[in-house]
């Protein structure tokens, strides 16, 4: 498995074939298109995430990996749904990067691929917003699941 650096590196790439926000909007709103609907039982209100303008479920699964391997230790498996296209293209960038990771792994990322792809200065103050509640709920599962190890 790709490490979290890693995969922030193939994000910025992906990124950079495009000049125009127009078209990194779009690379957005189609990653959002590819990822699986979350299941009706996960919107709950207890999975809505505050301070996001639009509605945004985050579900998080601490479990075996997914290819488990000897000595692996157990992940944080997210998964989130938004009712906003491009919100639901950040948080598909956030899952692409953190989940499947542990969740030291998770606490301790820096998550540089948001300012390296341009995406907290060409986000709404609102959706900067959203951006940051976004990230420190999913650093939030994961000091609960490394606490509750």
């Amino acid at each position: 498995m790709a490490t979290i650096n890693e995969i922030q590196d193939e994000i910025i790439e992906e990124f950079a074939d495009f000049d125009d926000w127009m078209d990194k909007y779009q690379l957005l709103i189609d990653l959002g298109g590819e990822q699986e609907p979350l299941p009706e039982q996960y919107k709950t209100e207890s999975n809505l995430i505050d301070g996001c303008q639009s509605r945004v479920w985050l579900q998080a699964d601490y479990e075996a990996p997914p290819q488990p391997s000897p000595g692996r230790e157990k992940v944080v498996l997210f998964r989130a749904e938004s009712d906003a296209l491009i919100v639901k293209g950040i948080v598909a960038l956030l899952i692409r990067v953190l989940s499947g990771h542990t969740p030291q792994e998770i606490l301790d990322a820096d998550l540089y691929f948001i300012d390296e792809i341009g995406l907290r200065e060409h986000l709404s103050p609102t959706r900067s917003n959203g951006l940051l509640a976004m990230v420190k709920q999913m650093r939030a599962y994961a000091l609960a699941f490394s606490v509750n190890n």
